[in-house]
């Protein structure tokens, strides 16, 4: 998961709603798609041209435009225009950095949070930050790449399955908010399997591979917390907003949300933990085998240090030692080395040293 916040400093001694897109590069064209449904209608547009857009402010029904690449500046800046958005709005747009947060500015609702995947565990957690506008009919997202969560949504639409089609543009919003939160949980989930797996190696055979392992997702969990935790706030501020843009119908949907949110926020403290508890099994697991190590080599050298005395004594060859004249004086020697070791060893399995 990569810092994109070290790019901020591009922005220094800059006025305030200067718009420079501050994020991972992206080279591939910006892409628009718009869809205008109502009940009875479904109507689905890959947009060309940023102007052609223009025109589902005031379209009939409920039009949501979804756009891919926020690295275009200039078509941001027209679409910011075209719709009434404020200039710091526009400019958090194209900040891929920003905390979840809700702003209301009357017309319009603008708030912005992260989602996240995991292509495999090898790349690990990637995020991407999501912008939403909630109009009056119409509501716009903004994407950092292409492939998203929201597959599920366009085809409840195009399908009509459900009440969306039946429902405001509010609701649609809500839809939006409530994939992402969903989401989540399969993250979570994978992240759940690879603790899993970690618990395994530190049952059986814990190495240093294992403790990068730990130091890894414990860093995501963090990443994780500072990214999810302000949606509480975020959701928390939709459900009391007295805004006309949402119908009273919607907000029992909201509070579903708002659980969803707390759900995974104690899920992530839970995992924080655990991982916590496994950096000090895997410190005790090491320290332990290092114990077991030390113990075998001072048993092996308390065993040796009277053979050693022994062996020094009858090396020193002084010439009136009686026993060097003695026929089964080598003999002799061995005997009591191997009853000495054999003494000691029993000592040690009876005070379970062994």
């Amino acid at each position: 998961m990569k810092d994109i916040s070290r790019g901020t400093s591009k922005k220094t001694g800059m006025m305030p709603g200067s718009l420079i897109h501050i994020g991972e590069m992206r080279t591939e064209k910006m892409r628009i798609t718009a869809i205008n449904y109502d009940q009875d209608n479904y109507q689905e547009t890959l947009i060309e041209n940023v102007e052609d857009c223009f025109h589902f402010k005031e379209s009939k029904g409920v039009s949501w435009i979804n756009i891919d690449g926020i690295h275009e500046v200039e078509n941001i800046e027209k679409i910011g225009k075209h719709f009434g958005l404020h200039p710091l709005v526009m400019e958090d747009i194209v900040h891929a950095s920003q905390r979840p947060k809700m702003e209301d500015f009357g017309s319009y609702i603008y708030f912005v949070l992260k989602m996240f995947r995991i292509e495999d565990k090898e790349s690990g957690i990637k995020a991407e930050q999501i912008s939403i506008i909630l109009g009056q009919n119409y509501v716009i997202s903004f994407q950092e790449m292409q492939g998203d969560t929201f597959g599920a949504v366009r085809e409840r639409l195009q399908n009509s399955r459900g009440r969306i089609r039946s429902k405001g543009a509010d609701y649609l919003a809500y839809v939006l908010l409530d994939s992402i939160v969903d989401n989540y949980f399969v993250v979570i989930e994978k992240i759940s399997e690879s603790i899993e797996e970690i618990e395994e190696e530190l049952v059986e055979d814990p190495d240093s591979s294992t403790l990068q392992k730990i130091h890894y997702l414990k860093k995501e969990m963090i990443y994780l917390r500072k990214s999810i935790w302000p949606l509480r706030d975020l959701i928390g501020n939709l459900e009391r907003t007295e805004s006309p843009l949402f119908d009273d119908s919607t907000f029992i949907f909201l509070r579903d949300v708002y659980d969803h949110t707390i759900r995974v926020a104690d899920m992530i403290e839970t995992y924080r933990d655990i991982l916590s508890g496994m950096m000090d099994v895997y410190l005790s697991s090491i320290s332990n085998k290092m114990n077991e190590v030390m113990k075998t080599l001072t048993i092996i050298a308390t065993v040796f240090i009277p053979l050693t005395f022994i062996a020094g004594i009858y090396g020193m060859n002084f010439k009136y030692m009686p026993e060097l004249e003695w026929r089964w004086g080598y003999h002799f020697v061995w005997v009591i080395i191997v009853l000495l070791s054999a003494i000691m060893v029993v000592y040690f399995r009876r005070r379970k040293w062994l």
